[in-house]
């Protein structure tokens, strides 16, 4: 019997709570949007976030989950620039070819993929294409980009070796130089080099590749790495090897190879530290996470903002409440209604303020959320915890801010309260 009382007391709190939305339209507005803005910063950040940790995931995962890369420096988000003595990795010479080759055949290695990026102007005839960005890379690129080729081919490891002049170009690139001809054979300049397209590529849309421009709407090319490094004004200190454990192999043992070769290689001694950079995949995600961690961060104190202005609203309007229901209030008191139940009732109207702006701030971040899914790269969705911690936030928000018109109604004189006019 208490649990059914207490259940028609909160629906009647909602009815009231309804009630004074209609009788005190515009301080309902101030608390409702307060508390939506503050759950649609939340939800909105949610989702965006969640679905770049998902594209980032799925990017991640076409280069496998073993992969390692072999880079010059530490790509982690820190303060560094050439000058600072903190960051000696600017000082490092790069990878060269004798070093890949080196990695290349390891036993613990099944497969060493150079790559280099660079970026010119691409033209075919009387068409120029401005900034058209390449991937410099060996053969075996296809088995980590998860890249579909047609029509044409791939470049093979003779091509690739003789630095050829071939290129594989996307769908995008495809169009803006030949349009609906066939790019198979056709010769383009890049760069002031011709080459003649072997294939067109098609690679799926991604938040890392739209980030570094990879991404399948903009115009891009893949040539052989050698082809970029004896040919090409190409940044060859920048060149980085994503390196495949052979089946079996444990990632910490081929790190372990690789680390070895390298620093032979270059000579240091066993209290140097090393002039290079072995990555894991989950170290990247490691890297990514604390950046969108800390942004989540900065919106979560946005969002308490707005939480912190519907909390006011909510002080205002359930103390505006409480005066114009006094008499109403005393009322109930001297039919028998407890300190308790009176402070439940004021509790579920403030919930219910705050609940509803909530919901209004679930609805615009869903609504945003569907907007970035659908016209970019990120599969943005709201994760169950955003609309979970939002709904307790607000819950949360109305009660502690409620607390206070609540607790000055329970504690009324029902003969004072009587009184009142």
């Amino acid at each position: 019997m208490r649990f059914r009382d207490r259940f028609l007391m909160s629906l009647e709190g909602v009815g009231i709570a309804l009630d004074s939305l209609r009788a005190n339209k515009v301080r309902a507005a101030l608390t409702i949007s307060g508390v939506a803005i503050g759950v649609f910063v939340v939800v909105a950040m949610g989702a965006t976030i969640h679905g770049i940790k998902q594209s980032f995931a799925d990017d991640m995962d076409e280069f496998g989950a073993s992969t390692f890369q072999v880079r010059r420096t530490d790509p982690s988000f820190r303060n560094c620039n050439p000058t600072n003595e903190n960051c000696p990795e600017f000082r490092y010479p790069g990878v060269s070819l004798a070093e890949w080759r080196a990695v290349q055949r390891l036993p613990e290695v099944s497969s060493a993929i150079a790559w280099l990026l660079g970026s010119g102007t691409a033209t075919y005839r009387d068409r120029e294409i401005k900034n058209v960005g390449y991937d410099a890379q060996s053969p075996e690129w296809i088995s980590t980009d998860v890249a579909d080729i047609s029509p044409g081919r791939n470049f093979s490891e003779t091509e690739h070796d003789a630095a050829a002049t071939v290129a594989l170009v996307n769908d995008t690139l495809a169009t803006l130089l030949f349009g609906d001809a066939d790019p198979i054979g056709r010769q383009i300049d890049l760069a002031g080099t011709r080459f003649t397209v072997i294939g067109v590529y098609h690679t799926e849309a991604g938040f890392l590749k739209s980030l570094d421009g990879r991404g399948p709407d903009r115009p891009r090319m893949v040539i052989p790495m050698l082809t970029a490094w004896n040919r090409l004004d190409v940044w060859r200190r920048g060149m980085l090897l994503f390196v495949k454990p052979r089946p079996g192999v444990p990632r910490s043992e081929a790190m372990d190879a690789v680390t070895a070769t390298l620093r032979g290689m270059r000579g240091l001694r066993p209290r140097e530290a090393n002039t290079f950079f072995l990555v894991g995949q989950d170290q990247i995600l490691d890297t990514f996470n604390q950046l969108f961690g800390a942004i989540f961060l900065v919106g979560i104190g946005l969002s308490a903002v707005g939480l912190l202005v519907g909390g006011v609203g909510v002080v205002a309007i359930m103390m505006i409440s409480v005066t114009e229901r006094t008499r109403e209030i005393g009322v109930r008191k001297a039919l028998g209604a407890t300190y308790g139940t009176i402070l439940w009732q004021f509790l579920v109207e403030a919930s219910t303020l705050t609940s509803l702006g909530a919901g209004i701030g679930l609805l615009l971040g869903g609504g945003l959320a569907w907007i970035i899914r659908a016209n970019s790269t990120i599969p943005a969705s709201i994760p169950p915890s955003a609309i979970i911690l939002s709904l307790i936030a607000a819950a949360v928000t109305g009660v502690a801010f409620g607390m206070l018109p609540a607790t000055r109604a329970a504690r009324l004189d029902p003969v004072e309260a009587l009184r009142h006019e």
